[in-house]
């Protein structure tokens, strides 16, 4: 029997009363960013604290990145199959347990499992919150919506790092990770009250638990040998050999049970569309530049200019002007004038152009130039992120939203997981050549600049503000130039970015949202019954004939 229709889904509504339907989504997505985000300005401050390392300290943001990778397309499929809005509520809890407990974290360990917590719910909100806005706002008019969330997503992205740094310098990093409780809580009553989603209809619920299995094995074994190697193990090793064969043959067994299954986790149907087979390729490209900026911009600040966590997170204004006010300006545009892969053209250009400044980074580059080079990334990536689900949202059929949706951003999380890990890895490496490098010849003219020596040896990351002088400067001068080099792996997925949103089809955007769309399917399909049955019974009662 089919569900009732939500008023929501039938009548047209005025903008007000689309943002109050709304509201506890943008609410929940808000504190599922922010409460990531406000730590990043900390995590020098944490890692220092909790007696970290480099390698550990990129675990810290892979730990979480990998759990919501894997995580994103299960709950968008769930999404096909099960209540929507039990679901989102379900995922915020989750993230916020998880939340709440890293605050208490005593261990990097500790923290690094927490952080997984966070991502499993990060990754039911990313793909829940897309599909439930496309089943109550069509796409022509989704884009002027759905610029205010990438708005408001930006906000908290960027400036989480000021609210963090505020935060740390005057209650404690700890502190970072309870702040976002009052909007978790706040977020639950707002969609239990105003959020109203039509149920999956006439769906059989089949669970590929085989599916599950297989993807978190082995996207877990791939990022896990990208992340470790050449650090833990050597890369000419057992278990690095161990953990590339094994993860190639998991995932393509995963490949062979999605082919199979009743209903896959990730219909590998998809692919056939041109649309969503070229997004995915751009969200790789995006998502790479988007993790490396929110990470490695608070270390650059921190351990390059010697900045405080505060004085980090105000230098971040930039990239929140650019990427909020792109997202917020081209989504009006594009609902005014059903146009959009031009600016999205125009954003993967700036894209390009940002993440190219920012590999010419140093420790003295002129603030006013960081500036500059931050708006432009930040308005390239407005231009494009939010854009790219909707093109896929638009083109794909409304009973595959969900997987379609959770697709895009599943590929841009496991691309940014992977890049942030290389970028990491590369940026460890070149830090301490650098520094090396810089202490050649040099000797310590005091005990505490010896001792700085020895603690620079271990490999932890370094407290700059209570390094001696002379040797801050040449650590400073390092992590500037290896953050810079971490930057250029980006540029050439970037370009890629920029020739797969130019092939994409520039189809005109729907007028129908996709509760609409899967009730006329509905409806077709009992036509069709209807005209067989009929058939069939004019065929019988010939043949008595």
């Amino acid at each position: 029997m089919n569900s009732t229709p939500s008023p929501t889904a039938e009548a047209v509504r005025t903008p007000r009363e689309v943002f109050t339907a709304i509201s506890g989504l943008i609410v929940g997505m808000f504190v599922a960013v922010l409460s990531g985000t406000v730590v990043s300005t900390s995590l020098p401050v944490i890692i220092a604290d909790l007696g970290g390392t480099q390698a550990q300290y990129t675990w810290v943001i892979t730990a979480s990145l990998l759990a919501t990778a894997v995580s994103t397309p299960i709950w968008g499929k769930l999404a096909d199959l099960l209540d929507r809005k039990v679901l989102v509520q379900l995922s915020l809890v989750l993230f916020t347990a998880g939340t709440v407990a890293a605050g208490f974290a005593h261990s990097i360990d500790m923290l690094i499992a927490m952080r997984v917590v966070q991502g499993l719910g990060v990754g039911g909100l990313m793909s829940l919150v897309m599909v439930a806005v496309a089943l109550i706002i069509s796409p022509r008019e989704r884009g002027k919506y759905m610029g205010v969330v990438g708005g408001i997503m930006a906000l908290a992205t960027i400036g989480g790092p000021l609210l963090g740094g505020f935060i740390t310098d005057v209650w404690g990093w700890r502190a970072n990770f309870f702040v976002g409780v009052p909007f978790a809580v706040l977020a639950l009553v707002l969609l239990q009250v105003t959020l109203h989603l039509p149920k999956p209809q006439n769906v059989k619920v089949s669970i590929d638990y085989l599916g599950i299995v297989l993807l978190a094995v082995g996207v877990s074994a791939l990022l896990i040998w990208v992340s470790m190697g050449g650090q833990q193990f050597d890369w000419d090793s057992v278990t690095s050999y161990a953990l590339a064969i094994g993860s190639v043959v998991v995932l393509i067994g995963f490949v062979v049970v999605e082919l199979l299954v009743k209903e896959p986790i990730i219909p590998l149907s998809l692919f056939l569309n041109r649309t969503f087979t070229l997004s995915v390729i751009a969200s790789i490209a995006i998502g790479v530049s988007m993790f490396a900026t929110s990470v490695f911009l608070a270390q650059y600040f921190q351990l390059a200019r010697g900045a405080t966590p505060t004085e980090s997170g105000l230098m971040t204004i930039p990239m929140i002007v650019g990427q909020m006010g792109a997202s917020i300006i081209i989504g009006q545009l594009v609902s005014r004038f059903g146009k959009w892969k031009g600016w999205m053209l125009l954003g993967s250009v700036l894209t390009v152009g940002g993440v190219s400044l920012m590999s010419t980074l140093r420790y003295d580059t002129p603030f006013p130039l960081v500036a500059v080079y931050m708006f432009a990334l930040g308005a390239g990536l407005g231009m494009v992120m939010q854009n790219l689900t909707l093109i896929v949202q638009n083109d794909t059929p409304a009973r595959q939203l969900g997987a379609a949706s959770s697709g895009v951003n599943f590929f841009r999380t496991i691309a940014g997981t992977i890049g942030v890990t290389i970028m990491g890895s590369i940026l460890a490496t070149n830090v301490a050549e650098y520094i090396k490098n810089g202490f050649a010849g040099f000797k310590p003219s005091s005990p505490e600049e010896l001792e700085a020596l020895k603690e620079l040896g271990s490999g932890n990351v370094p407290k700059i503000g209570d390094l001696p002088e002379a040797i801050r400067t040449v650590v400073e001068s390092a992590y500037g130039h290896g953050i810079a080099d971490a930057f250029i792996i980006a540029i050439p997925l970037a370009v890629i970015g920029v020739i797969a949103i130019a092939f994409i089809r520039n189809k005109p955007l729907s007028t129908k949202n996709s509760a609409e769309q899967l009730r006329e399917q509905a409806k077709d399909s009992a036509i069709e019954v209807a005209g067989a049955e009929v058939g069939a019974a004019t065929g019988s009662v010939q043949v008595v004939r």
